[in-house]
This record gives C-alpha cells, structure tokens and sequence, in this order.
C-alpha cells in the first residue's frame, strides 16, 4: 500500500460524469484521481502535471477533442513515451481499436465497466510500465556515458572534416539541428517509424558525420567542375562508411551503426535517383532519409558554405517542389510544419 507521498495521479478523460465517478471509485484508494472532461482539459492537464500521471484511462469519443487527437498531441509532445494509456470506450469497432494501438495505447477495455478488469489491468499496467521505465533509465544512462565516449571520436573526425579538404564550418552543426527538428517532429506526422529518445539522439549526433569521407578525397577534385570531379565527390558516401566500419564496435554500436548508414546512404533519393546504391522509398534508413533532407536544406542556405546561398523561403520550396531530388513524402510534412522555426537554429 502507497503512502500518500508515493500516491501517482490517474487521469480519467470521459465526458460522462457518470463513467468517471465510476473510474474513480474504482481507482481512488491507491491513486490520486484527476478528471478531464473532454481532450483539451486533458492536454491543458497534461501539460501542467504530466510528470506525476501514472496512467490515462482515455475515452475515443467525445466533443471538442476526441481521444485520437488526444493520443496525436501526445506522439507530437512525445508524452506517449512516458505516460501509458488505457482506451476505455463502448466502441467496439475493429478500426477503432486498432487506430487506438497505432497511437500508442497499450490497453482496450470496453464499457460496460468490470470493476475487477479495470482495477486488475489498470494496476498491472502501471507496474509493468513503471519496471519498464526503470530499465530504460539503466540504459539511458549507459547511452549517455557511450554516447559522451563517441562524442570524442566524433569532434576528433569532425576537426579531420573542417580543416582537411573542405571547410564545412558550421554545416554539420546545422546538419544535426534541422535533423533534431525532423525527428523531435515525425512521431506527430506519422506512427510509421517508431523511433525512441535514444534512437533521436543517436542520429542527431551521428548526422554530424554524414561528409566525413570527403575527408579522404582526393583534393584535388574539389576544385575541379568536370565529370572526373563529379564522380570522385561520390565516392564519399562509400568512404564514408569504410571509415566509420573500422572503428571498434562499428557493427554493434547504435550510435556508429546510425552513422554507418548516414554516411552510406545520405545521397539516396525517395525515386531511386540517388547514390550510390539508387535505392528507393524505405530501403533508404530513415535516419539517412534525414539526414539527405538537413544537408540539402543547409547547403542551399548556408553563405558560409555556399557563396549562392538562396533564402530560407526559396529553399523550403525547392526542396518542396521536388527540384533537389525526390524525398519521403512524411519528411516533406514535417519540414513544412517545423520550416518558419528552422532559421533561428542555424549558425
């Protein structure tokens, strides 16, 4: 039995009065309640004590915001990632349910209520979610200390970059910012890659050696403007790659497997007009799909980089319109959602 100071709150989301006093008599004695009559309550709830909620019991329907658009918001905010929710609903529908599981629900319980089922599943639930974020702490933690580890290996490739043979300034660093933006994004576009706070941060670090095998081109092309040149600038994505692959731990590192692929990969377009394989749609990573996506959009405006830079708004419309290469319709979303806050995170 909890103690008052170790009481998590149960958000109910119903627009019953009756169904939520029936959800809190059920819950009350280990739980403190908090109660939401509609989908925006529960965002505005949400947004001020997400912390200490332990558990959504969330209805589908009800007026103002129904709870898809609630689990939406909550992909969009990566609330999800944190706090379980359990559909309670007297839609029965094999459409709803599955549509529910896509967003991120972990349970379905249909209504008419079974006091015993919604107490048993609803505790079953948090304890099983509680032990789940204690393990994932463990390797968040560890992630943290890998990741500080191959941050060094990374600045020490990246000083390789900048001062080898090219000056890449401040585009790896725009790179991996346009790259945060996307990924921190895609969940609220679209549930079709799952990726995790680790898996952002990973790529996000790892996108910051996309270039790293124009390192060891040969210098030089770099001024050269003929089909030699365009042909030996190609050659970095596989260098790239053959670089990273020597490093220890290259094949079972999420971090240096992220960038393997960045580096491999990141000129592939959706259409299959890309190098160097010509891969198309989703046989290209999603994190090399990224990555192709910030680098465009930096080089095209970054006057350090490129002494024809064009403006912010020229750029999102190139890209837009197809006329940098053909890229995934999702990524063509999010970057329209996130474009008007994207100059300010550029160096």
């Amino acid at each position: 039995m909890r103690t008052d100071m170790e009481r998590g709150k149960i958000l109910i989301v119903d627009d019953s009065e009756m169904n939520r006093a029936i959800l809190t008599d059920i819950l009350q004695d280990e739980y403190d309640i908090i109660e939401a009559r509609d989908g925006l309550e529960a965002i505005d709830v949400l947004s001020k004590d997400g912390d200490s909620i332990v558990l959504m019991l969330l209805d589908i329907v009800m007026p103002r915001m129904d709870g898809f658009s609630v689990l939406s918001k909550m992909n969009e905010n990566n609330w999800i990632q944190n706090i379980p929710v359990i559909i309670i609903s007297s839609e029965n529908a094999s459409l709803y349910v599955e549509r529910a599981y896509e967003l991120g629900a972990l349970d379905y319980i249909q209504r008419p209520f079974d006091t015993l089922v919604v107490r048993r599943r609803s505790l079953n639930t948090i304890t099983l979610y509680g032990k789940q974020k204690a393990m994932d702490g463990v390797a968040e933690s560890q992630l943290a200390r890998n990741s500080a580890d191959k941050s060094v290996v990374i600045n020490i490739y990246n000083n390789l970059l900048v001062h080898g043979n090219v000056d890449k300034g401040s585009h790896t660093e725009n790179v991996a910012a346009v790259c945060e933006a996307i990924l921190n994004n895609l969940g609220g576009i679209s549930f079709k890659y799952k990726l995790s706070p680790a898996d952002i941060q990973n790529i996000t670090i790892a996108s910051t050696l996309h270039d790293i095998g124009m390192s060891v081109v040969d210098k030089s092309v770099m001024t050269d403007d003929g089909e030699r040149s365009e042909s030996e600038r190609r050659k970095h994505a596989r260098l790239g790659a053959e670089i990273l692959s020597k490093l220890p731990d290259s094949d079972s590192d999420p971090l240096l497997k992220r960038a393997i692929e960045i580096c491999r990969y990141h000129h592939e377009r959706w259409d299959g007009s890309g190098y160097p394989e010509g891969l198309t749609g989703d046989r290209t990573p999603i994190a090399a799909q990224v990555v192709a996506v910030a680098d465009v959009y930096d080089a095209l405006t970054n006057k350090k980089l490129n002494p024809d830079a064009i403006t912010h708004d020229e750029a999102i419309a190139k890209i837009m319109n197809g006329e940098c290469g053909a890229f995934n319709p999702v990524l063509m979303i999010v970057l329209k959602t996130i474009a008007d806050t994207l100059p300010a995170k550029l160096k």
